[in-house]
């Protein structure tokens, strides 16, 4: 690209083309390798017994991850996938950033596919996800090869297509972090150093993750201001670490709207937020100047979070999100930068 532009699953577009942002989710993916036993012991049988059914959705929405079917999203048809995404598109939805690295069961070609139908910009990630869902043959290779393989889907096409990933990311981060997974960060760290791409973090679940990858990644030589560290509403509580990671110049991602539920499975130790609390976080940073480095999403994973299974999909933040920002005086100026041109600043680049 000779001029900066953002790289989607159909080829480069005009910064200005992108619109209204979702920089977080995921369309196609499987994430049956992070079932976990429900908090109630006497409730495992449930994790494979359970129909996904409305008298069943309570348990479902608390344990979400103890339900193989629930983590099955990537076997959802094509057309209902259509549907989901046409709502977001309806409620003047323009672009997502699809999440999916290796690990997690990628699909670049159904991603192409569903953009073409759809019309949204869709852009795609290279890179890998958590320690545990890596393939050998990842956990096996150096930090040049990693990177040589992003650098490559970033300006080639991925596994033999043409169609090329314009974001490194989501990388997965463990607490602690894992060898494979400090490899993986460098190895981002480089292939952004040599293309200039966005990179976009996923942190482990301790309030030290984000700022402990942060450090990792300037030593390595990567723009923490063309990157993005997700998941803050899982994971940095305390506001004063909220603010010492803004200082570092990084987008501060709020990515998981819609959910309400403040048991956490992944972390029971956490009191999950609400949508509310995101809100209040948002414009706390905005207050203090951080406005152009805020970006939103939902983060769906999950078929309980569809539209067609009870969920509030990918346009909840169009329909309940944004008029509940404007009422909670975060004005239409500040709104816009989120969804629209901090999005720009970020997915850039020649």
């Amino acid at each position: 690209m000779s001029s900066a532009q953002i790289q989607t699953v159909l080829g480069p577009i005009a910064p200005c083309a992108l619109g209204r942002t979702l920089t977080h989710e995921h369309i196609k993916m499987d994430y049956k390798c992070c079932l976990q036993s429900p908090w109630r012991k006497s409730d495992a049988k449930r994790m494979t017994s359970c129909e996904f059914t409305l008298s069943n959705l309570g348990w479902i929405r608390q344990n979400p991850y103890s339900h193989l079917f629930n983590l099955a999203m990537g076997d959802e048809p094509f057309d209902d996938m259509v549907k989901e995404l046409n709502l977001f598109k309806q409620e003047g939805g323009q672009s997502i950033v699809e999440a999916t690295t290796v690990g997690i069961s990628r699909d670049v070609e159904f991603l192409a596919e569903i953009a073409s139908v759809t019309g949204l910009n869709i852009i795609a990630g290279t890179g890998y996800y958590l320690d545990h869902t890596l393939p050998p043959d990842v956990k096996a290779a150096s930090v040049e090869e990693l990177s040589q393989r992003m650098v490559k889907e970033l300006t080639e096409g991925v596994d033999g297509t043409t169609v090329k990933c314009g974001v490194i990311g989501e990388i997965g981060c463990s607490w602690p972090l894992t060898s494979a997974e400090r490899n993986s960060l460098l190895a981002a760290a480089e292939a952004q150093s040599q293309t200039g791409a966005p990179l976009l973090i996923h942190p482990g679940r301790n309030e030290e993750s984000p700022i402990e990858i942060v450090h990792i990644l300037q030593e390595a030589g990567a723009d923490i201001k063309k990157t993005v560290m997700s998941h803050l509403d899982r994971t940095v509580f305390d506001q004063s670490k909220l603010l010492e990671l803004a200082s570092e110049g990084i987008y501060l991602e709020y990515d998981l709207f819609g959910i309400e539920v403040s048991y956490y499975q992944s972390n029971v130790a956490v009191d999950f937020m609400n949508d509310a609390q995101r809100i209040q976080n948002i414009k706390f940073l905005a207050s203090e100047g951080y406005a152009d480095k805020i970006v939103i999403a939902h983060d769906v994973h999950t078929r309980h979070r569809l539209v067609k299974y009870g969920g509030h999909g990918y346009a909840h933040i169009q329909i309940n999100v944004i008029p509940k920002m404007l009422t909670r005086g975060i004005s239409q100026d500040v709104i816009d930068k989120i969804q629209i041109f901090n999005p720009q600043a970020w997915l850039s680049f020649k």
